[in-house]
């Protein structure tokens, strides 16, 4: 982050989810709506993790015991309040809500981001939209993703609070995964990973959002000439984008299935 983009920086993980999957212009949604709020109880659950409030122990989330500054203390305390802990998918399904994706757009209000239009107007309500108001921010963090899809495929890895995870309980193909994550051209003859002083390597945050992106479909659409595999792989790695991504696939069958009937 340079001095030319501080507000970025300011923007948690579902805010700037949000802020790149709604359309400037008409401040609606550029995905389903289904789609906007599972992948943003997503982009919580990263959040949380990022900041070390939560992990994945085996494959339930934990509180960790930690009281870090969050916009997300709500949602933390939902978490730290449960009597047993949950997986993430299940996570995903009790965050995913209109509430939700409203006090993250409301946090972008309140900065000037995004404007709140919309409201009961002669006893009839008008859709709520948050068309953009600031571009800066958006531009910042376009601009960080792009400089990591650019890079060499070694530079976008999953954020370490994944592989930090218990192994005990951990699927065999998220070990391989993690295990073929680090390039032969980065080890050292005594097997140890060497540091690369490449300047543009992404930040977990940014790679976080990155597969967060991917899992709701959008990455695609805001970078059509980038080449997405390392980002494909990055979706499947991290445990809050899996949570996601099969949620939404529940999600999808459960339409397909009323379709039928």
């Amino acid at each position: 982050m340079n001095a030319d983009t501080p507000k970025a920086a300011e923007l948690n993980l579902p805010q700037a989810f949000l802020l790149l999957a709604t359309n400037d212009t008409t401040g609606k949604p550029d995905i389903p709506v289904f789609v906007l709020r599972t992948a943003l109880a997503g982009a919580i659950l990263a959040e949380l993790d990022l900041i070390d409030a939560i992990e994945l122990q085996g494959k339930r989330v934990r509180a960790t015991g930690t009281s870090p500054a969050t916009d997300l203390q709500h949602e933390l305390e939902l978490i730290r309040g449960k009597s047993r802990p949950h997986a993430p998918k299940r996570w995903v399904s009790m965050l995913e809500g209109r509430a939700e994706v409203q006090r993250a757009y409301e946090g972008m209000a309140s900065r000037g981001i995004v404007e709140h239009v919309g409201e009961k107007h002669l006893a009839r309500f008008r859709p709520v939209r948050y068309p953009e108001k600031d571009h800066g921010p958006e531009a910042a963090l376009l601009e960080k993703i792009q400089a990591a899809l650019s890079g060499p495929p070694s530079a976008l890895e999953v954020p370490d609070t994944a592989a930090d995870a218990g192994t005990t309980d951990v699927e065999t193909a998220d070990v391989e995964t993690t295990d073929a994550g680090v390039p032969e051209s980065t080890t050292s003859d005594t097997g140890a990973a060497d540091a690369k002083p490449d300047s543009t390597e992404p930040d977990d945050r940014t790679t976080a959002l990155i597969a967060l992106l991917q899992a709701a479909g959008l990455l695609g659409k805001l970078f059509p000439s980038a080449d997405l595999t390392r980002a494909n792989e990055l979706s499947r790695d991290y445990w809050p984008t899996r949570a996601v991504e099969d949620e939404l696939r529940m999600i999808r069958l459960a339409q397909q299935e009323a379709a039928n009937l």
